[in-house]
C-alpha cells in the first residue's frame, strides 16, 4: 500500500473539516497549506473586485507566499490536495504549494469544496505547477461526507 498525504488549504474551515475526515478515513497523514499572511474576511469577499482573493484570482501569475515549506513530499506516493473552488479553479496558493516541492513521479488527487461550482479548469490550471506529476480530478466533497464515502474515495487512488 502506498503512503498517502492529505494536504489542504482552507479559507473558512469547510475544506479543513473534510480534509481531516478524509485523512482519518484513508489512514493518511495530514498537512495544512497555510498562507504566510492569513486571509481575513475582507480578503475573501469575492463581491469586492479589489479584495485580496479577487486580485489574486484575476492574476494567473499570482503566487501567495506560503507560511512554511516543511511537508515531506518525498515520503509519499499519493498526495490528495484539497481546496475551496474559487472562480471555477483552485486558489493560486495551490500553485504556490505545488511549485515549492518536487512532485516527480507522484500522483496528485484533487478534492474540493464548493458552494455551487464544479472543478472547472482546476487540473489544467495546476498541471504546469507540477509538470512531472500526474494530477487527477478526484471529487467535490461537499457537505459532511461520511467515513465510508471518504474511504471509498481514497481507495480508488
Amino acid at each position: 500500500m502506498s503512503k498517502q498525504l492529505v494536504a489542504y488549504f482552507s479559507a473558512s474551515g469547510t475544506t479543513a473539516r473534510v480534509a481531516k475526515d478524509l485523512a482519518k478515513a484513508a489512514g493518511a497523514d495530514l498537512y495544512e497549506i497555510k498562507p504566510a499572511v492569513p486571509y481575513t474576511r475582507a480578503d475573501l469577499n469575492w463581491q469586492d473586485k479589489n479584495s485580496r482573493s479577487s486580485l489574486e484570482m484575476r492574476d494567473k501569475s499570482s503566487r501567495p507566499a506560503l507560511a512554511d515549506t516543511d511537508a515531506n513530499i518525498a515520503d509519499y506516493d499519493t498526495i490528495f490536495v484539497g481546496f475551496p473552488i474559487w472562480w471555477y479553479v483552485a486558489p493560486t496558493i495551490i500553485n504556490s504549494f505545488l511549485e515549492a516541492y518536487d512532485f516527480s513521479g507522484k500522483k496528485i488527487v484533487l478534492f474540493a469544496t464548493s458552494g455551487g461550482s464544479g472543478f472547472g479548469k482546476a487540473v489544467a490550471g495546476l498541471q504546469p505547477s507540477a509538470p512531472s506529476a500526474t494530477i487527477v480530478e478526484g471529487a467535490l466533497l461537499n457537505g459532511r461526507p461520511n467515513e465510508a464515502k471518504l474511504k471509498a474515495f481514497a481507495d480508488k487512488f
